[in-house]
């Protein structure tokens, strides 16, 4: 019996170990127009959006795909935009091409995680 609970100790260790989700570094930007979307049309689908910047588009397959956003810090000069602690989860239902970005935000989500006078905001985002 011993050795079958060390087995179920280490497979559930391992399975933590393996669950672990990686924060992915990037930049945001945010919108106000979220209708007629790159994935859902004219189909409205929140204010806790986004749109996926080149890198990240990929013809489409990440439409539907939902992100945790975290502030990290500022790309300008603009002092302290993150509203510490914050995330905020996002469904990508929009293409931002030539963006600049990673993620454009919907303002509210972005709102939700740094000061909109920032502009723009480097974060760390995972799937």
């Amino acid at each position: 019996m011993s050795k079958m609970c060390s087995l179920v100790t280490l497979l559930a260790s391992v399975a933590c170990i393996v669950s672990v989700v990686v924060a992915i570094p990037g930049t945001a930007t945010f919108y106000n127009s979220y209708v007629p979307s790159a994935c859902y049309g004219n189909t409205p689908e929140g204010t806790m959006i986004a749109a996926a910047g080149d890198q990240l588009w990929d013809g489409g397959k990440i439409c539907g795909k939902v992100l945790k956003v975290t502030c990290t810090g500022p790309t300008n000069p603009f002092p302290h935009p993150c509203n510490e602690g914050k995330t905020v989860t996002v469904k990508i239902v929009d293409q931002c091409p030539n963006c600049g970005g990673t993620i454009d935000l919907s303002r509210e989500a972005f709102s939700a995680i740094a000061n909109p006078v920032a502009g723009v905001i480097k974060i760390d985002y995972a799937m």
